[in-house]
């Protein structure tokens, strides 16, 4: 995961649920049931006009019981198609290394981060890239090329060439930017592949949308590019949930419809790089999925 220095205010919104023991929300079988008691039944409640506003009060209640609904089956859709991105050398211990988190767009594509992949192979000890598709500690590897690449954006596609089983449907992706406030998931493999792989989601919001920054570290990585893109930065997303390194390249998607919006890439960092897995900010930033549309023109 890369990180960006800590030069901006924390703006961390917090997502709460209110339960009230009047309002049964039975999502599995797609109804809704009211209770009221006799002392409420036999009061001014029963007015028209009053009953109109309790309509309205209970419906605000509700609200937040279909999202979390929607989200539950939101998941159940999106973990299949997440894959493990890294590398295999039959030489070292542990032979596979997990760098990042991908997401599968076709039966044979799978979008991730181009600093996942950018780092150079070990030729010598035929060190390969792969993915690692599935859940638990036997999950299949399948080697992969490069199809296509954005530094600039931070994208990366890459083409495996078995076909998928038909029950790992691809993720859609969206068409439009969206607004500060929409509710967001990402799932991946945010502290790697210690106990296996399993995906791990997080949830929040669309907290700015914002001009993207990468300093340069030295002199010698200002490039004639790279003075470009500060004097005319992007914009990213950038979210009030919190990520870790193994995040880098997971989908962030709509909670209600599983739909991709942007691809995760970096992390807010309080203080050192180790502060990134010991104190986390909760701030994280997401490439939009039109970045990600445009390289797809390029195939």
């Amino acid at each position: 995961m890369q990180k960006t220095p800590a030069n901006s205010r924390q703006n961390i919104i917090g997502n709460g649920e209110r339960i009230t023991p009047s309002i049964f929300f039975n999502v599995k079988k797609a109804s809704i049931y009211f209770y009221f008691s006799t002392t409420m039944y036999q009061s001014n409640y029963c007015k028209e006009s009053n009953m109109i506003k309790l309509v309205l009060i209970c419906f605000l209640y509700l609200v937040p019981f279909y999202s979390l609904a929607n989200l539950v089956d939101t998941i159940q859709s999106i973990k299949p198609a997440i894959v493990g991105i890294g590398t295999y050398n039959a030489l070292n211990s542990p032979r596979a290394q997990l760098k990042g988190t991908g997401f599968i767009i076709h039966h044979n594509l799978i979008v991730t981060n181009y600093h996942v992949v950018s780092d150079p192979l070990n030729e010598i000890e035929k060190e390969r890239r792969v993915i690692f598709l599935g859940q638990g500690n036997q999950p299949k590897v399948i080697n992969f090329t490069i199809a296509a690449t954005d530094p600039t954006h931070d994208l990366a596609i890459l083409k495996i060439e078995v076909s998928l089983t038909p029950q790992i449907k691809p993720l859609n992706l969206s068409t439009k930017a969206h607004k500060e406030g929409t509710e967001i998931a990402f799932t991946g493999y945010p502290l790697g592949a210690v106990l296996g792989l399993y995906p791990v989601t997080h949830r929040g919001i669309i907290s700015a949308v914002t001009p993207v920054v990468t300093p340069a570290e030295n002199s010698s990585q200002l490039s004639i590019a790279a003075l470009s893109r500060l004097k005319n930065p992007f914009l990213t997303y950038q979210l009030d949930a919190t990520a870790y390194p193994g995040n880098s390249g997971s989908p962030v998607y709509l909670q209600e419809t599983g739909e991709v919006i942007a691809i995760l890439n970096k992390v807010f960092v309080k203080e050192s790089k180790e502060s990134a897995l010991t104190d986390p900010s909760g701030i994280t930033y997401a490439i939009p999925v039109e970045y990600l549309n445009s390289l797809l023109k390029t195939l």
